[in-house]
Order: C-alpha cells, then structure tokens, then sequence
C-alpha cells in the first residue's frame, strides 16, 4: 500500500468522542470532500440509532452501531477503524476488528496498555497485514484526502500548516504534540507534507519508523522523508539499515530528541513510555550521530531543522524532482451554526418540486406515470422502491381492510361523534383510537408468533402448546362467522394473489399447517384477514431482501398496523359522511340495550 489513504477512504469510530469526529468532518468539508470521513460510530451503551454532525453549515447523520461486527457489517467499505476506547479495552476492540477483518488499517489512541498485550496484538495485526497505528498516537494524515481525529489540531492551524493539500515530505514522529509543529515547519519552509503517521509514544507500537518510512519510499507523492525519533528504543538502526542497503533511496532528513539525557546523572523518562534509554545505542546522541555518518541529513540541533528542510526541499525543486503546488480551492466552515430541531429523512419540499424518497411528486402521481399508492407507500414508509408485485399486493391490502360494516367498534365511534356535530377529522379520530390489540392489532401479532414459531422450527403441535403456556389465543386464528364450509373470500383472495405473484410463501404455508391443526378441533379456528395480512407481510419482506431484524423491527414499531389504520381511515371517513349526508341526529343508544345492576351503595 503506497499510499495509507486516499479522498474515499472511511473509517469506523469506536467510542463516540464527538469532538475528535466533528473536526474530522470539518477537514473533509474544507477539503471538499465527496462523502464523510467517518462511515458510522461504534456506541456499545447508546441507545440512539444516530448522531448528528455538521458538515460545514448543514448536518448529517451518522448511523451509530452496539459493536464492530455490527457497523463492518453494515459499511463494509469502511476500511480504517478508529479506536478511542480506553486502555482497559482497547486491546480486546482491536482483536475483534482483526478477528472481523475488512481493516486495512487501525488506529489505537489509548496509551498504558499492557506491553505483553501490545506485543501481540502488534505481531496479529502484522500476521494479517493490517497496519497499526499507536497505541498512545493523536494518528495520520494523508493532506487533502483524509485526516485521523484530531492530528493537525483545529482547522485553522491545518489550513496555516498547510495540511489541506498534499506537499512533498513524508513525516513520521513519536510524539503527536510535534507532529503538529514539525508540519508547520516543513510549510514555513518548504511546501508541505504528503503523507504523515505519529507512531505513538508507547514502548511497543504497531508500525515502527522503518514500516512507514518504506511505504513512502514506494510513494510517488512523498519526495523527501523527515523522522522525528527520541531518546530510547533502537528503531532508528533499522532506518540507517535500509538507507545503507538501498532500500531507502529518497533523501532523510532526521533527528532525535532527548539529546540533553547525557546531562543527568540516572536514566530519564522523557514523557512517552518509550522515551527511556536502556543502552549507550539507545540515547539519542548515540542514534542522531549514526544517522549522520549513514548520509542521512541530520541537524546540530532541533534549531536547525528549518534550515535543512529548506535546503532539501529547494534542492529537490531545483532538479525538478519537486513541482510547483496550485493551491486548491477549499471551502470554509462557519464560526457559528445551528443544530436543526428535526429530521425528515424521506421527503424534502426546499426544491422547485416536493420529493418523496427523492422523486418528484409529479412522477409518481398522475396514472401515466404507471404508480399507485402502493409506489408512494413503499418510498414514504420504507424509503425503498418495490417492484409491482409488492405494491400492488399492498394495494390489495389496503382495499380488503377499508371497511367492515357500520357495527365493528372504530366505525360505531365515527360514526357516534359525527351525529354530536363534530369535524371529519374529530369523528375520524376517535374511530381511529378504537385501533390497538383488539382491534387490527392481530395482524401484528399474528406476524411476531408465527415468525418467531417458523424462524424457531417449531412443528404446529408446538406452537399450539406454545402459545397455550403464554396463556394467549393465537393472533390471526378465528373467525366469528367464517369457517372451512363458508371461506372468507378476502382471505382467499389474498391467498390467491400470493400464491400467482409472490417469489415464496414460506410463511404462508407454514400457518396453513396450523390451520389444519386448529380446524381440526373446531372449524371456524381458521386463518383469518389479519393473520393472513400479517404472514404475508413478512414473507414480501423475506422476498426483498430484509434481514430477519429489520423484519422484527417493523413487527415491533407498529408497520403492519399502519396499513390497517391507512385501510380503515378510508371506511370511517365513508361511515362520518354517510351520517353528515343523512343529516342524522344525535345518538343516544336505548336503555333497553344496557344492563342496569345497580345496589345501593355500602355506607362505610
């Protein structure tokens, strides 16, 4: 891999540290980035589905996920995983997403994990050729395509050190703090960097300096190198090792840190874990002179660095090997915005037309066209586009459950409220409250007990017994007029259908094994309109390709129902103006109707 990362490069983010992904997608906004940065956010203990971010003025979403298998799943083209979570168990974040696979590349911000646990981790991650960076590191850039967190620091001093478009030097550091005043440097005195890794400040790190530093040798982009290293630790010798070979041919400029170490009189740590010398090879005095004597440029002290910068970049740029840069044009983010109060994810009217799922209303509406309602349900309710089979059978749906008589309980409601003189909308509303587990709310049940009874294997002497212990009749079984001698039609129209239009009706034909067994025993227990409907749903779902928890997840928000109460409102606004047209009185109903058991009250 040449290049760590290009302008489509995304990550996943464990651990939702807003801060850090908020500047991330305010690089991406400057850089006039295609598609953000950061795909979703691993959030084990949210509860939220999303979060919200800005994008220079406006917002997005990003989908937030309970753990990392969950979210490669989800964007697999994610390829970076980011992992701020804590040292305790960072580590076991990291297993995982190699055990997942899909990264090419991880980032571990948390510093103090246990060496013995670093070590491995590291040689897993090199097993399966996936880099790491850290642990204990701010993380990476690749200038003008994607950015790692907070590296770089705020947009302002990225765009001043010039971090917003690819320049020439390839930097690696330890340290993350002077990874950031290195990259002002090199463009105070040169053009930039194309490619930057902070390391980390641990002991043991997933990719050392000569791992890097080997990659932008094989870059085109990067034509110069500059390492920062520090006192402690020996990988600096694996540099002077393939510069001397050949391996390295680019120009190094180098230089360790810690060199003031020789003035104390007992070992220092100077802030990382690796900052501490073991040996006379490891101080930096010791590792700065043998870069030197290996041809690599190093200074007489971090004073000079800017003078060496200058005077390699502008060799390079003499010899043509370094071109001139046109700087692009970037865009700038907002000193102040406004979070928005509400979402709408399905249809937008800021447009010379009003959408639905983004189509234009116009090209769904009028007959030419070729769409019903059935079009539009399926872009407003599930933001898909389903084939006719599929909205023509929801279009059935929606005609067989329209009405059923004026006697059911939300037309009687209706059609009560409209003789006391209120609106279509106050009649309408109060038949539609009548809605719930008694009354349409079988077809949701029916669809959750006999997929969890197929999805479980249950046989239907099985589910029976089942549904006998959780003390509950089974939804969707019964009739009180219908039986096998007297068919209800509308069940067997939408039986019919099914069987001429549907891909398969797994579903289906496992209620109608239970359906033999329950007629056996009384003939009107026969699958009725709601259990039909419910089952059918399911199995148009398995049909288009939704997961068994996205099926789940419509039982459960209450779907099914929405096309009872769509279906229904049509035959309770028929019920209210058939009594506005009879101009009918108020109702009372007859005391000859009503049971009057009323004792005369126990005096306490």
């Amino acid at each position: 891999m040449a290049q760590l990362y290009t302008k489509d490069t995304q990550a996943i983010f464990w651990n939702n540290n807003s801060s850090a992904i908020q500047r991330m997608l305010d690089y991406d906004y400057t850089i006039k980035r295609k598609k953000p940065s950061v795909a979703g956010i691993v959030a084990p203990t949210s509860s939220s589905k999303f979060e919200k971010f800005f994008y220079g003025p406006d917002e997005i979403m990003i989908p937030l996920y309970k753990n990392s298998a969950e979210a490669k799943a989800a964007q697999p083209q994610a390829d970076v995983l980011l992992n701020f979570a804590s040292f305790r168990t960072a580590y076991d974040v990291t297993m995982e997403a190699l055990e997942i696979g899909g990264f090419k590349s991880i980032m571990v911000t948390a510093e103090g994990i246990p060496e013995r646990l670093a070590r491995k981790m590291n040689a897993t991650a090199k097993a399966k050729n996936v880099i790491v960076i850290g642990p204990a590191t701010v993380g990476a850039i690749v200038p003008g395509a994607f950015k790692i967190a907070n590296i770089g620091g705020t947009i302002e001093n990225i765009v001043q050190s010039k971090l917003h478009r690819a320049g020439s030097c390839g930097l690696v550091t330890r340290s993350g703090g002077l990874f950031n005043e290195l990259s002002n440097i090199i463009a105070i005195n040169a053009d930039g960097i194309a490619e930057g890794v902070a390391i980390g400040g641990d002991r043991f790190v997933g990719s050392v300096f000569i791992d890097n530093l080997l990659r932008m040798e094989a870059n085109p982009e990067v034509k110069y190198m500059l390492l920062l290293g520090e006192v402690g630790g020996t990988e600096e010798y694996k540099v002077i090792e393939a510069v001397k070979s050949g391996k390295i041919k680019k120009p190094i400029i180098a230089w360790c840190i810690g060199t003031i170490a020789k003035y104390y009189d007992s070992g220092v740590q100077f802030g990382h874990a690796g900052a501490s010398a073991n040996g006379d090879m490891e101080t930096a005095e010791a590792k700065n002179k043998a870069m030197k004597e290996a041809g690599i440029h190093v200074p007489a002290s971090f004073n000079n660095l800017p003078e060496i910068i200058s005077a390699v970049h502008h060799e390079l740029h003499a010899e043509g090997i370094i071109k001139d840069i046109k700087e692009p044009a970037t865009n700038v983010c907002p000193s102040v915005r406004k979070s928005k109060e509400f979402i709408c994810t399905i249809s937008d009217d800021r447009g010379d037309e009003a959408t639905y799922a983004g189509f234009p209303i116009s090209s769904l509406a009028t007959p030419d066209t070729g769409k019903g309602i059935g079009d539009v349900i399926s872009l407003l309710w599930f933001k898909k586009q389903y084939p006719k089979w599929a909205t023509d059978f929801i279009e059935t749906v929606i005609k067989t459950v329209a009405d059923h008589g004026p006697a059911v309980s939300g037309a009687h409601n209706a059609k009560v409220t409209a003789r006391a003189g209120k609106s279509v909308v106050e009649s309408l509303v109060t038949g539609l409250l009548t809605i719930g587990p008694r009354f349409g709310g079988a077809i949701d049940d029916a669809a959750k007990y006999f997929k969890y009874a197929n999805d479980n294997k249950l046989s239907p002497a099985d589910f029976l017994n089942h549904m006998k212990k959780e003390g509950i009749p089974i939804p969707g079984i019964g009739h009180r007029i219908k039986s096998l001698k007297n068919p209800d039609l509308r069940v067997e129209g939408l039986k019919k259908y099914a069987a001429k239009s549907f891909p398969a009706t797994p579903l289906l034909d496992y209620a109608l094994t239970v359906e033999q067994l329950t007629t056996s025993k009384k003939e009107n227990l026969i699958l009725n309109v709601d259990g039909t409907i419910g089952i059918l749903m399911v199995d148009m779902w398995r049909a288009l390709g939704y997961s068994e928890d996205e099926i789940s997840e419509f039982i459960s928000s209450g779907t099914l129902n929405s096309f009872f109460i769509v279906g229904r409102s049509i035959g309770f606004i028929g019920h209210v103006l058939d009594e506005k047209r009879l101009a009918m009185p108020m109702y009372r109903h007859p005391m000859t109707d009503i049971l009057y058991d009323v004792q005369v009250a126990e005096e306490i």
